[in-house]
């Protein structure tokens, strides 16, 4: 036993004396050198002195810094511009490393217990597994039987939010466990998507060894936290035996054309990086990695960001402002620019009414919008004289951003709007056991509306369908989802009739999408109860820049009312030829309407070229780009939006 014991000892000596030598650069291999500074190389040595206790599985981020932060040797983590890519910076100011700490969250789970105490235990457990995992799991694995708000508060993996183990330690089985049922490996693998991991210095330093999986390129990974399903209570705090899915973002996502097509969570919210990165500080004959997975974690939630932002320092986010600015700015691009198409098109004009439609095009992997259920877009539909006066609009915004029109209750789905502040509002509506609104997640029993836009593929047909159910009204729309009676379009139109009687000269129509975090409707309930994480909260709020995020508009502007001319239909309009070798493609209007623009798009959906048509002209011609591809015509004629397709051979 003592001789086992010595051989034990040797080579743990051994590891340690060769990884330091690693990290003085005095190594036979004269391609291994170090970059980091005395200060650097002191912070990684003195982790020797706080390795995995028994039963312990998690280690904070502060363990990860050293290797996958910032490099100030400007060698690794850096793409071939030169940037820093390095995992920490990018993940530190994002809404996964700030979970525990979101106000929010803290306020609402408070929300949760006042409403029902005997419950307490429970709802902590439930919420912490997902918005403090590491801590939650910690305690588990160590056999203590509750995890709550008062244990988060003094615990630093909890606070660490969902940190690097927090996703690296999942194991393989994941994706058949849901609401904070992680499946986490205790076997103290760290899984990675790179093959052949270089493994020494992070089993020595920090006792994990790196093991390559690829289920972390897979959006099962994110299934566990990503769709939540409660128990019912009915208005007394009374079990039902029901069920209500308050979201199931990863469920949407298997509805979808996406997984089809290779499209994981990780493509979008992780953008991949083709660059050769060197994935950790301080050796040079690290092999180069690429696809790289940026840690950026970009949702749709700047808003949250710049409350944590704006009351860091009471919050306990010791985060620099350029962080948050950077993790925000790639937020609101990431919904401004990958989240939906938006066109406004005029449909037919009458001597009484004029009849126009937006098209909202999903293009994400689920549900727009998706996850928490006070999440919610607003159309807003402006129609305007050619003196500027307005003459019907519908979803405004209040000096307090509440929609004017809205329904107390909740704002059923419309398929056709003909009457001014009737608004179209996007969004979850839970109902408790009595059928009325409420946001006590507890208290959630039915759906009184789930009228987001679906993704590409959506059916009602799918295996998961019950957990990503469609609201009655919105299923009624013949052009929710549907062409021609076929689900799977991710598309909805919403019509508008607009009465001109009398109105003289021309017109401007205005639409657009605004998109609400947390809307004021939704703290209604929750600042009705005082405790200390509702009232910082309520400050936070009320403090708070409460604008909606404009996510995408369309205008059609000075549309003749005595033309003479109507709006081409679409057999009116003609394109040709649909195949062009030399790139010339004629189009023209044989209703006699004028053509205004002419967009140009690839096959990637970039816009290439862009024309606008001088002049009244009933027919025009125009250069494709001069790579041979399949382009998309996007035409204005008459105040109308056509589609084409052609192709330059």
């Amino acid at each position: 036993m003592k001789i086992k014991k010595y051989v034990v000892i040797v080579f743990v000596l051994g590891f340690i004396v060769g990884a330091n030598l690693l990290l003085s650069g005095e190594h036979e291999n004269a391609d291994i050198k170090t970059f980091h500074t005395a200060a650097e190389k002191d912070f990684f040595k003195n982790h020797l002195r706080d390795p995995l206790g028994p039963g312990d599985y998690f280690l904070n981020s502060g363990h990860c810094v050293g290797c996958h932060g910032y490099d100030s040797a400007q060698v690794s983590n850096i793409d071939e511009d030169g940037n820093s890519v390095n995992l920490f910076d990018h993940w530190q100011s994002t809404m996964m490393a700030n979970s525990s700490r979101d106000p929010l969250w803290r306020a609402k789970v408070s929300h949760e217990i006042l409403v029902n105490p005997a419950h307490a235990t429970e709802l902590q457990d439930k919420c912490t597994s997902c918005h403090a995992p590491m801590g939650k799991y910690n305690s588990v694995f160590h056999g203590v039987a509750h995890y709550g708000l008062a244990n988060l508060a003094i615990d630093t993996l909890g606070q660490d939010g969902v940190a690097c183990e927090s996703c690296h330690t999942i194991g393989t089985d994941v994706g058949h466990t849901f609401s904070g049922d992680i499946p986490y490996d205790t076997s103290r693998s760290v899984y990675g998507p790179f093959t052949n991991p270089f493994a020494g210095p992070m089993q020595l330093y920090e006792g994990y060894t790196p093991v390559y999986s690829t289920h972390m390129n897979q959006s099962r990974l994110c299934s566990s936290c990503h769709t939540l399903i409660t128990q019912t209570v009915d208005t007394s705090g009374v079990y039902t035996g029901g069920e209500f899915v308050e979201q199931a973002t990863y469920h949407e996502y298997l509805n979808s054309q996406f997984p089809a097509d290779s499209i994981t969570c990780q493509t979008c919210h992780m953008p991949h990086l083709q660059d050769p990165i060197i994935i950790a500080n301080g050796f040079l004959a690290l092999t180069p990695r690429f696809p790289f997975n940026q840690h950026m974690f970009v949702g749709a939630n700047s808003f949250m960001l710049t409350m944590i932002k704006n009351n860091k320092v009471s919050l306990g986010a010791d985060i620099e402002d350029w962080k948050f600015d950077s993790t925000i700015a790639a937020t609101n691009a990431l919904l401004r620019d990958s989240s939906i198409v938006f066109n406004l098109q005029l449909d037919s004009l009458t001597s009484t009414t004029g009849f126009f439609s937006v098209r909202i095009q999903n293009k994400a992997g689920h549900k727009f919008p998706s996850g928490y259920p006070s999440r919610r877009a607003v159309i807003q539909f402006v129609v305007k004289d050619g003196s500027g006066d307005t003459l019907f609009k519908s979803g405004m915004f209040t000096n307090d951003f509440r929609v004017v029109g809205e329904t107390p209750s909740f704002e059923p789905h419309h398929d056709i709007i003909t009457q001014p502040d009737i608004p179209q509002i996007l969004e979850l509506v839970m109902g408790d056991v009595n059928g009325n609104f409420t946001s006590v997640l507890e208290r959630s029993a039915i759906i009184l509306k789930d009228n987001r836009i679906p993704p590409v593929g959506f059916t009602t047909t799918s295996p998961v369908y019950d957990t990503v159910k469609i609201s009655n009204d919105a299923l009624a729309d013949p052009d929710f989802n549907k062409v021609n009676s076929v689900e799977g379009s991710g598309v909805d139109f919403v019509h508008y009739q607009v009465p001109l009687a009398g109105v003289l000269g021309s017109i401007s129509v205005q639409a657009r999408v605004y998109y609400q975090s947390v809307p004021p409707k939704w703290t209604d309930e929750l600042f009705m109860f005082n405790s200390a994480e509702i009232d910082s909260f309520r400050t936070m709020f009320n403090s708070a820049d409460q604008t909606p995020l404009l996510v995408a508009s369309d205008s059609i502007i000075n549309i003749a009312l005595s033309s003479g001319h109507s709006p081409p239909s679409e057999n009116d309009l003609v394109v040709y030829p649909t195949i062009s070798t030399d790139g010339r493609v004629f189009v023209k209007t044989n209703s006699g309407s004028a053509i205004q623009e002419i967009d140009i798009y690839n096959a990637e959906g970039k816009k290439m070229n862009q024309v606008d048509v001088a002049g009244y002209q009933t027919s025009y011609t125009i250069l494709l780009p001069i790579q041979k591809s399949v382009y998309l015509m996007k035409i204005q004629a008459g105040g109308k939006f056509f589609y084409r397709k052609v192709i330059r051979q």
